[in-house]
């Protein structure tokens, strides 16, 4: 009974003490406030992007003219400007200190689609918390990610910035991102705050073109495309950014329904909103305003409370409030918004990078992690006769342009980066295993390269050696924003490099680094082993050459799907079932009978050409193990809403190698009120085993966790049967079903 009273005392002071925080931080607020002109309301609205520390900057600073600057990470620059901020203007009021910071700032990890592949939260976190180490020593105080668009084109650019096609996966990992840049405390000096972005449906672009329109209905951006925002924001993020997109012929910058009822009134968010660069006035291209003044009225009424860039606002605010367009309500509520983040960060508290320690780019512990990422990323995708790992002993061939590229092997978004500190295979190979033998021709200058002149070289290298490593995919450049492609096979006439170095008769080792899913069917019959990884940041080299040497055992899993052409595209594994599904044999172009009477050729839906299948599904990965599932079991067969279900299954490594499993958990609601998904991801783990080690797995499922928004356009669990699978990929083996009862 003590216990009990201890813990319920302890409970009421926590709670009294957040309240009086809070209350704390509500009057600051308020107080300044009270002080501010219309036009230092709007200055507080406006985010520039910084050029230099010039006369004109000087004179908006200390009329407080501005609320952020973005794009500088200059730590005597950033000083000086606070300084002169809280000095010298009237109300002292601090700058937050925007950069994009996507997956890392000197020390860069892998691309956000590679970290997704490694199915650990603990690394996207571990990811997050370095790069604010390092960018706040910087000054820099506020983060554009993590990118939680949903994303089933890899036409698509940006696809590289996501976290893949999955909901609950990106929302797992979107939450622990958030996480690592803010930690519990966003007025730690090495806190950042985070931007969930983009707000929302952008990854659903027609055709996979950036910045095109969106038709996201209803149900399907309830229960797909807003559950990744709600959990980061649930667990802290400060900020979300508008997407570029309109969706159903409303642009997102000016969308009061999302940023006012889902985003405030549902969600109870309390930071503020910022737009992208310029989609703000990018609304009078759309057709949704008719000039600059009525994209200020149309933003700032519905919601968004800092403009990126384009100035509307600055310009057109304060004569809106005065004809009564825009109230002054509204101008208040977002300053409060973007006040109380500034009090969160603790930038009102001195000069924000004289809080920080100084910070060691490129430490050990930093590189260490990059280099874990990287492994865990790398996802094996095919291992003929047990090509990998490679033997001791064997000479081998370093062929291709993505061999040592320092900087393509980076990726998208690495503003503050240093080529020069990056390892590449071929450096790895040098450095960490000088006893191998080795020969090198990159035959390709870069992947876009047509000259095929050295391809020559490249086959006379195979030839002296016992094995040929192959090093093809993507320059950085080919992904990313306004980076979209229609055709997503290997670029240029890496394929045929490939063909030239399989027709010497010696295994080949395929490793790709890109940064979205490419259309590789075509390329496996040249490849004895492939080895795919996401753009894998700094220390990508070590890690594949541990990989294909055998230090390290991959155990990365797809996070999207792998169409074997494009015209596959969308292609996903958690689909609504049509009324009549491809189950079993399907009829292919080249069994049509010449001259066959016009029929159905089995009345289901697929392709003539590519058939239903996709090329790799979700979730797969090879590993050296062998691992395998059995005696799958359910703690009941019927279960009460409110109540729970443990799912079991053995798991066993079938091999003499240490290993890795990602076992993945996959549910259907057979009958819902609306079509539900013929699978959906419901639960992960990251299992290691020992050589020949058996261990039982548990999944626990609530009927919370069963729940959707239904036909009453309502999030709960509905009554009725549901198989759930456990396994190694979205194909997964082991099948049960259970029933939700009332």
């Amino acid at each position: 009974m003590k216990n009990r009273n201890a813990v319920l005392i302890f409970v009421l002071f926590i709670s009294l003490t957040v309240f009086a925080s809070k209350k704390s931080e509500d009057e600051k607020i308020e107080k300044i406030l009270s002080q501010m002109t219309i036009e230092e309301k709007v200055g507080q609205m406006n985010q520039q992007n910084f050029n230099a520390l010039d006369d004109n900057l000087i004179n908006q600073l200390k009329n407080g003219q501005i609320g952020s600057l973005l794009n500088i990470s200059d730590k005597t620059a950033i000083d000086k400007i606070q300084r002169i901020a809280k000095t010298e203007s009237r109300l002292g009021i601090p700058l937050i200190m925007g950069r994009d910071v996507i997956h890392g700032f000197k020390t860069i990890f892998p691309i956000p689609l590679g970290q997704a592949a490694s199915f650990n939260p603990s690394i996207v976190e571990s990811g997050a918390r370095i790069a604010a180490i390092e960018a706040s020593s910087a000054g820099i105080n506020w983060t554009f990610t993590p990118m939680l668009d949903i994303s089933r084109d890899a036409r698509w650019g940006r696809i590289a910035e996501s976290l893949g096609e999955d909901t609950y996966l990106a929302s797992i990992l979107g939450a622990a991102m958030v996480k690592g840049f803010q930690t519990n405390d966003l007025s730690n000096p090495t806190s950042i705050a985070s931007c969930v972005k983009h707000f929302v449906g952008y990854g659903a672009a027609e055709g996979g073109r950036d910045y095109n329109s969106t038709n996201i209905p209803p149900y399907l951006m309830r229960n797909v495309y807003l559950p990744t925002f709600e959990a980061s924001i649930k667990v802290g993020a400060a900020t979300v950014m508008t997407s570029f997109n309109d969706n159903d012929g409303i642009p997102s910058s000016g969308n009061k329904y999302l940023l006012r009822n889902i985003l405030r009134d549902e969600w109870k968010f309390d930071g503020f909103v910022v737009s992208d660069w310029g989609s703000m006035e990018e609304m009078i291209t759309h057709g949704f305003a008719k000039d600059r003044k009525q994209v200020a009225q149309l933003s700032a009424n519905a919601g968004l409370d800092m403009e990126m860039q384009s100035g509307t606002y600055m310009e057109n605010l304060p004569q809106l409030v005065k004809e009564g367009k825009v109230s002054v309500k509204v101008i208040n509520d977002a300053v409060r918004n973007i006040l109380r983040i500034k009090f969160r960060l603790g930038l009102f508290d001195k000069n924000y990078t004289e809080k920080n320690v100084p910070s060691e780019f490129y430490s050990p512990d930093h590189l260490l992690m990059a280099k874990k990422a990287a492994v865990q990323s790398a996802i094996l995708l095919k291992n003929d006769n047990n090509t990998l790992p490679l033997k001791k002993g064997l000479k081998v061939a370093i062929i291709g342009p993505l061999a040592d590229a320092p900087h393509d092997q980076l990726g998208t978004w690495v503003l503050d980066a240093e080529k020069s500190h990056t390892i590449t295979p071929l450096k790895a190979l040098q450095t960490d295993y000088p006893d191998v033998q080795y020969v090198y021709e990159p035959a390709l200058a870069f992947s876009r390269d047509l000259n095929k002149e050295h391809f020559s070289k490249a086959v006379i290298a195979a030839q002296k050696s016992d094995v040929a490593i192959v090093f093809l995919g993507e320059e950085s450049i080919l992904s990313g924003e306004a980076h979209s492609l229609s055709n997503i096979n290997l670029i240029g006439v890496q394929s045929e490099l490939l063909e030239a170095v399989k027709s010497v008769g010696k295994p080949v080792v395929l490793v790709i680094i890109a940064g979205r899913p490419l259309t590789i069917e075509r390329d496996l019959k040249n490849a004895d082993a492939v080895l795919y990884i996401f753009h894998p940041g700094k220390m990508g080299g070590p890690a594949i050459m541990d990989l294909i040497f055998g230090k390290e055992n991959p155990s990365g899993k797809l996070p999207v799907t792998f169409v074997r052409e494009v015209g596959q595209i969308p292609m996903y594994y958690n689909h609504n079932n049509t009324g009549r599904p491809a189950i079993g044999r399907v009829t292919r172009l080249n069994e049509i009978p010449v001259e066959a009477i016009q029929h159905s050729l089995g009345n289901t839906s697929f392709y003539l050409d590519s058939g239903n299948e996709p090329l790799y599904p979700f979730g797969y990965g090879l590993s050296y193990s062998r691992f395998e599932y059995s005696n799958l079991s359910l703690s009941a067969q019927q279960i009460k809403m409110g109540d729970s279900i443990t799912i079991r299954a053995t798991l066993r490594n079938n091999s003499d190698v240490d290993g890795t499993e990602v076992a993945q958990l996959y549910v259907q609601d057979i009958v819902g009120s609306i079509i539900r998904p013929v699978k959906e991801l419901k639960g992960f783990r990251r299992v290691l085993l020992k050589a020949n080690e058996s261990k039982v797995i548990e999944f626990v499922l609530s009927a919370n966790d069963l729940a959707f928004w239904g036909l009453d356009r309502t999030l709960k669990a509905e009554s009725g049967d549901f198989n759930v699978w456990i396994g190694g990929s979205s194909v997964a083996p082991l099948k049960a079903t259970f029933t939700l009862i009332p």
